[in-house]
């Protein structure tokens, strides 16, 4: 059965995208061909398939959501499973990670399922006064919640495979005292009854490999943060459940948030170093993918759930820093080209590589195809389908309704599925969680329209980083930076000033050689000219207070929070002057509790 949807899913998203390519080529080559025109229709039909197949994910969820109810939230029994809760850092904010483990271990404390869990901070911090912070915190909360016994620090000192190569060496060196391993984020957080269904789940499926959760975001303030809350609140589980639906024995993997079979890891998931030098050798960056693959191929299943609510994350606040991790994310994804082809990989594992890819490299080809349609009119013989008195273009008359069923065609593959699922969501049962039908509908269309803005932005950032790749740049391995601090404008402008000229560039080329395309390259152009400014104002704290104020881009774990996230606030607030000062004298724990228990 999957197999048959699987294969429905790719034709249809083929069609789509050939259906595509073929009206803009019955177009564009009404009076000729040439090669500039091949290459605009072969750069389209690549684009419109990955649109295509986006969509199809969505109408797959939307399909597999209509008979989905809430399912209540139970207290389980006692599993005598162990579990490792790992949680790895990189120079991130020891206030923040500490208080969202603390959070989580009051929680299993409080309905009694804390004994058989052990939390592993697995440090590869280099800065001194991170290490130092990271210790201090553990010795705090070993102290104030008697958790000695479950709570267990280190830090390498050699940060080899990065966060692969954490979570491998803790398999090497601990991995055999547990069944399973949770792995998390430094930002992750999760709610105790599902860390306990989780396990469950692991329980009764003994092929079952690795289990992962849909991580929503939480806890940001900045207007470009909460976009990015709301967007995911409302429409990643939707996605979810379009991805479960085809996932077979050979779901997904996003590298948090999901709980692993440990003896399977330990025998399948291995990586190894790719020859030659980075960013395509060395060290796989986007570990996640090829766990995945690799667990499916030793016979173990991955699965998605997207019912297991309660798995939260946090994101970054800015689009500098969304880019910064979106560019380690590029380099990993782009080295997964030399792993497509290893040997006995599930054919749908290959297919996930290559989506992977594809994420990445489709913001370049849309740059090229736009680059490419802007010089077809200029440099292209007659005819002119801009004549100087038209706004808009004037085709043969038999192609003129072909042009605007394509035009409707790809604004349905980029509008539809969020259209859908923000009137479902307006109407339906959710509603109330966001706000009220209103809060949704205002939220979607703000998300929408902003997106829209900085999609030329996300374009170059993302183009900048497949280009840098390609001719040879590392990305290395930067610490994110989460906190919600004021965007300078200044360093707004660092990070895009060759934003602002390729948008003055193609605005005055237009108008000089092209003046009827100069509407058109407007919403393009005219948001790179303005980037600084649009990247400082999106990551601007005091305007997203201002969204809130107003209920703009409210989700219902701001709206309602539950214990949880109000535990990690208070947490928060109760080790700041801890970790910000000096550790109180009466806080003194043996450092053997801290050793971990070997294998």
């Amino acid at each position: 059965m999957v197999g048959l949807k699987r294969i429905v899913f790719s034709l249809a998203a083929l069609l789509l995208a050939l259906l595509a390519g073929a009206l803009f080529a019955i177009i564009v080559t009404a009076s000729g061909t040439s090669r500039l025109q091949v290459l605009q229709v072969s750069l389209l039909t690549i684009c419109c398939l990955w649109l295509a197949w986006g969509f199809n994910t969505a109408v797959t969820g939307i399909l597999a959501g209509r008979s989905e109810r809430p399912k209540p939230i139970t207290l389980l029994p006692q599993s005598a499973s162990r579990t490792a809760i790992l949680i790895p850092v990189y120079n991130e904010d020891p206030q923040a990670v500490f208080a969202r483990v603390a959070a989580m271990m009051e929680g299993l404390r409080a309905i009694d399922r804390f004994e058989t869990f052990d939390f592993h901070i697995l440090s590869d911090s280099t800065k001194a006064e991170f290490v130092e912070a990271e210790r201090r915190a553990t010795f705090v909360l070993a102290a104030e919640l008697e958790v000695a016994g479950h709570l267990y620090y280190r830090n390498r000192t050699k940060n080899i495979g990065r966060k692969a190569g954490n979570v491998a060496d803790f398999v090497t060196t601990s991995g055999g005292a547990y069944d399973y391993m949770l792995v998390l984020d430094a930002d992750s957080l999760m709610r105790p009854q599902t860390i306990l269904e989780m396990v469950a789940r692991m329980d009764a499926d003994p092929e079952l490999g690795l289990l992962q959760t849909q991580p929503l975001i939480i806890g940001r303030r900045t207007l470009f943060g909460r976009a990015l809350q709301f967007s995911a609140a409302i429409y990643s589980p939707v996605f979810s459940r379009g991805i479960a639906a085809l996932q077979g024995r050979e779901g997904p993997f996003w590298g948090h948030n999901a709980i692993i079979r440990v003896r399977a890891f330990a025998a399948c998931c291995g990586l190894p170093s790719l020859p030659g030098k980075a960013p395509f050798g060395g060290h796989i960056l986007s570990h996640d993918f090829v766990e995945a693959a690799l667990l499916a191929r030793g016979g173990y299943r991955v699965r998605l759930d997207p019912d297991l609510e309660g798995s939260y994350e946090e994101a970054p606040s800015n689009l500098i820093e969304y880019a910064k991790r979106d560019r380690r994310w590029c380099q990993g994804n782009l080295q997964h080209g030399r792993l497509i082809a290893a040997p006995q990989l599930n054919l749908w594992s290959r297919i996930a590589l290559v989506c992977g890819i594809m994420a990445y490299v489709a913001s370049p080809i849309w740059l090229m195809f736009l680059i490419v349609s802007l010089l077809d009119p200029i440099i292209a013989a007659d005819p002119n389908y801009f004549p100087a008195d038209s706004l808009f273009p004037v085709f043969p008359t038999p192609e003129t309704g072909k042009a605007l069923l394509l035009l409707l065609g790809i604004f349905l593959l980029l509008l539809l599925p969020k259209t859908l699922i923000a009137f479902s969501t307006a109407f339906g049962r959710r509603r109330r969680s966001f706000g009220g039908a209103l809060q949704v509908l205002a939220g979607a269309t703000a998300e929408l329209a902003m997106t829209s803005i900085l999609a030329p932005i996300m374009m170059m950032f993302q183009s900048k980083a497949v280009a840098e790749i390609l001719v040879g740049a590392d990305s290395g391995w930067p610490a994110t930076e989460r906190e919600d601090g004021s965007l300078p404008l200044s360093e707004a402008f660092q990070s895009s000033w060759y934003m602002v000229i390729a948008g003055t560039a193609l605005l005055v080329s237009t108008f000089v050689y092209s003046p009827n395309l100069f509407l058109w390259v407007c919403p393009i152009a005219v948001p790179l000219m303005l980037s600084p400014i649009l990247i400082s104002l999106s990551g601007h704290p005091k305007l997203g207070d201002v969204a809130r104020q107003y209920g703009l881009f409210a989700t219902p774990f701001e709206l309602a929070p539950e214990p949880v996230i109000k535990a990690s606030e208070a947490w928060r607030r109760r080790l700041e002057p801890i970790l910000v000062g000096h550790a109180p004298d009466t806080v003194q724990v043996h450092s053997t509790s801290l050793a971990a228990p070997t294998a």
